[in-house]
């Protein structure tokens, strides 16, 4: 642990980079994957099993705690750490991606977002410093700044005034986080699939000289190669001794491609919400345990694994439990696709650490191609 926000590059192999974050709340061993915990629960989980799988940091979302609790209570309550009983560290997204895609009514200007809440229609205010400000009250340990996000396809126009938006509100965020010791706030490079965009906008935020830096506006419905051609001509604008994070990404093939061109930091929804729809990531590839071959199937989804999970129940018992729509089948399913992109992660480190990540890819690929109709 550290007093201070310190960010540490300890290796690099090929693009792909292993690193440590040092904060108060704790270390984040990277590339990291955080568990999204948007209401301050990671869905179907206690938060010990979730540290349990390998987490360092889970992150939390500024527009739904806003709305219920309220900021102003959590605060009351001690803060997010105490309220949910999670000691680590806490990144909270700043909420502008719900403003865009949650909210049903939203007048977007200079000043911020007034928007009609999903939860009861109530209208809201949010600017940049308001932002900053509620993810304050909530305590969080990396902070994100105020933008705008477009979802694709958008016109170049579109783009560049959402862009240049964002620029402006995270000078704005940069002067509302002020000097808190041992935090961090993080800017957003965006410019949608515009190549001169996305450099113009890592540019200007590197010269802000901020503690971290976030790839946002790719996880909108573009396909994966837009994502990566974005990542290859963003990531070299940005300067190379601060921690980067692709928000809302992904799919475990998204994690390592995108950790071969120096993504640091990631989270995504899909291991919690697949695993409640019944659908697994494993070692050899996604298993949709609803499918009725695992109906009498007695393997567990992975012998190998050290999750509970993964290791000690059915498949047969994890079918019936999905198809009967009892909690139970979400609820281990959840904790075992986490621990599985936990696994993952730790072994893009090991492969960082040992200079083989090119093979570790090519054979994790492999595996998953290979299905898991066989013993695995």
């Amino acid at each position: 642990m550290s007093e201070s926000f310190q960010f540490q590059l300890k290796k690099t192999d090929g693009g792909a980079r292993l690193g440590e974050v040092s904060m108060p709340r704790g270390t984040i061993r990277t590339p990291a994957f955080m568990p999204v915990g948007t209401v301050g629960t990671v869905k179907a989980m206690y938060l010990d099993q979730v540290r349990e799988t390998g987490a360092d940091i889970i992150l939390g979302n500024t527009y739904h705690l806003m709305l219920r609790p309220t900021a102003e209570r959590v605060a009351r309550l001690g803060g997010l750490h105490q309220l949910i009983r999670w000691p680590h560290p806490i990144l909270t997204d700043s909420g502008g991606f719900q403003v865009m895609s949650l909210s049903g009514l939203r007048k977007l200007d200079e000043q911020g977002v007034t928007f009609k809440s999903h939860v009861d229609g109530s209208l809201h205010h949010m600017s940049p410093e308001r932002s900053i400000e509620i993810q304050g009250l909530l305590d969080s340990d990396i902070q994100m700044q105020l933008d705008e996000c477009v979802a694709l396809p958008a016109t170049p126009k579109d783009i560049e005034r959402a862009m240049e938006m964002s620029l402006r509100w995270a000078e704005r965020c940069k002067v509302a986080f002020g000097n808190q010791p041992g935090k961090a706030m993080f800017g957003i490079v965006q410019g949608g699939d515009v190549p001169e965009l996305r450099v113009r906008s890592a540019q200007a935020l590197s010269s802000m000289d901020l503690k971290g830096y976030a790839v946002g506006g790719l996880a909108v419905g573009e396909p994966q190669e837009v994502m990566l051609r974005m990542l290859e001509i963003t990531l070299p604008e940005l300067p190379r001794e601060k921690p980067r994070y692709l928000m809302g990404v992904g799919t475990p093939d998204d994690i390592l491609k995108s950790v071969a061109r120096g993504i640091d930091m990631f989270d995504c929804v899909m291991p919690t919400r697949s695993g409640r729809h019944g659908l697994a990531f494993t070692r050899r590839g996604k298993v949709n345990i609803r499918n009725a071959r695992h109906a009498e199937d007695m393997r567990p989804l992975d012998e190998q694994s050290s999750c509970p999970a993964s290791r000690d129940y059915s498949r047969a018992y994890l079918h019936h439990l999905v198809r009967a729509n009892e909690a139970l089948g979400g609820m281990l399913l959840s904790w075992h696709n986490l621990a599985y992109y936990q696994e993952l992660m730790q072994g893009i480190r090991q492969a960082i650490a040992e200079g083989r990540f090119a093979d570790f890819m090519a054979e994790t690929q492999e595996n998953w191609a290979r299905g898991d109709l066989e013993p695995v």
